[in-house]
């Protein structure tokens, strides 16, 4: 019975997430709409890059003026661009059959709903593992799925959506690497996810980093007192891994090394275009950022009240950062991370609980808290040293451990115990119950109410 419910809500979770999805994706522009602005964050210079691999079936080397961005300078083809690949491939079949603009644009957006499809299935798959209780279970489901700045990372053309796929991979590798021990299938899970992550979005190189970790420390163990270290099992295991993903991406760093004269992750390259071709605006040569200006990295914070605007767009900021939800939806969320935080610190706060998380689980939960805290540092790294931005959407790789512990934190909190004192039963259903009609709710009006009529006074603007 409870197997024939879990696979109805699972229907009902993917499908909700596909039609959501697809309403943004097929209405959304492409191009700068003033003055409201409803188009996704550059995807006008990212998607020249599927177009120039539609139109010519090959791999821009990131150099070619027809894919430059005119006020930067440099392109989107610098990057990494594996899921540019797929969708200038996908354009291509398409383009058999039609030469719409418009059912081109459709196919790459495709293919982000597409990742982020399988970001959802794979997400339910880590809450089997993390929580025993289904109701919590699926809490952690919708609440990543649901947040609607993921659901709108993956309905226009970007890196992104690949990137979170590839977050939730690896994140599930390391639970079941911790559950089960290393085998062969949870390395293919984790060779899947370095591979997606090291070809989409550098922002998320934490995590490779984080399984590395992890990987090594597995083969400590402790016999008759003394530490030793499994090294022949380590070195078969991580040969399969290494090997696996040095075949997915060696391809590209090694492309890049030729075509940009060394320079594999495009960086350097970026700056001196940007140097070149760039206006003086946004010229790394002439822009003053917040640390050449003699800023302090908190006095920028606190002028450009940074952190409500990172928050902000980590919840809901469609558009190019110019449609949000109501007020009210930014409170509860705030509310809502806020329990799931105090839910944990009453746990931690239990000396028997602290003492549990020990050797391997305490090196496990300080490298999900690093991949937390990666994007956070990097992000606020890149607004002070180069270029001011305060889009939430840059923490979203955090996202899925994010949210596990604030679940976790909420499910210790319905099911507190005071001394003899234990909260009523009904509380759990209610609170859960609360939870679920925040997320869904918000999520229909930030997209029906706020997205959706901004999108049809605009129009599907191509160009």
């Amino acid at each position: 019975m409870q197997h024939k419910a879990d696979k109805t809500i699972f229907m009902i979770y993917i499908l909700g997430f596909v039609v959501l999805a697809l309403s943004v994706a097929l209405n959304q522009p492409m191009v700068d709409t003033p003055p409201l602005f409803a188009n996704p964050p550059d995807e006008h210079a990212r998607f020249l890059v599927p177009q120039y691999i539609c139109e010519y079936g090959e791999i821009p080397t990131g150099l070619e003026e027809e894919i430059r961005i005119p006020s930067y300078g440099f392109s989107y083809g610098l990057y990494n661009v594996f899921p540019y690949i797929v969708q200038g491939y996908v354009m291509r079949v398409v383009n058999i059959f039609t030469d719409s603009q418009v059912s081109l644009l459709f196919a790459a957006r495709m293919v982000n709903v597409f990742f982020g499809t399988l970001m959802a299935g794979v997400v339910y798959l880590l809450s089997k593992r993390v929580f025993a209780d289904r109701r919590f279970g699926w809490l952690f489901c919708f609440a990543v799925t649901y947040l609607p700045q993921n659901i709108f990372l993956h309905t226009y053309v970007n890196t992104d959506s690949c990137c979170m796929l590839s977050t939730a991979m690896m994140v599930y590798s390391l639970v079941c690497c911790y559950q089960d021990g290393i085998n062969w299938k949870n390395s293919l899970w984790m060779s899947g996810g370095i591979i997606l992550c090291a070809l989409s979005y550098y922002n998320a190189y934490g995590y490779i980093l984080s399984c590395i970790l992890l990987f090594l420390a597995y083969f400590v163990q402790k016999e008759n007192g003394k530490l030793t270290y499994a090294w022949k099992e380590m070195l078969k295991r991580g040969c399969f891994i290494a090997g696996i993903v040095l075949l997915g991406i060696s391809w590209w760093f090694i492309r890049s090394y030729f075509v940009l004269d060394g320079d594999i992750l495009g960086l350097a390259t970026r700056e001196k275009m940007a140097a070149i071709y760039a206006n003086e605006y946004v010229n790394p040569l002439t822009m003053q950022t917040f640390k050449e200006r003699g800023y302090t990295l908190w006095e920028m914070i606190r002028e450009k009240n940074t952190l409500e605007g990172l928050f902000y767009g980590f919840v809901a900021a469609f558009g190019s950062v110019s449609i949000f939800a109501s007020v009210w939806l930014y409170r509860v969320y705030k509310f809502f991370f806020g329990a799931g935080i105090v839910g944990l610190a009453y746990y931690l706060l239990n000396r028997k609980n602290r003492e549990r998380i020990v050797g391997k689980k305490l090196f496990f939960h300080m490298n999900m808290i690093f991949c937390i805290l990666m994007p956070c540092v990097l992000t606020l790294h890149y607004a002070y040293t180069m270029d001011y931005q305060d889009q939430g959407r840059y923490l979203l790789p955090a996202l899925v451990p994010f949210m596990c512990y604030i679940i976790k934190g909420i499910e210790k909190l319905l099911t507190i115990r005071l001394g003899s004192i234990v909260m009523p039963r009904w509380m759990v259903p209610v609170g859960v119950l609360l939870c679920y009609l925040m997320i869904i709710w918000g999520t229909l009006d930030v997209i029906f109410m706020k997205a959706m009529p901004a999108y049809s006074q605009i129009g599907l603007v191509l160009s």
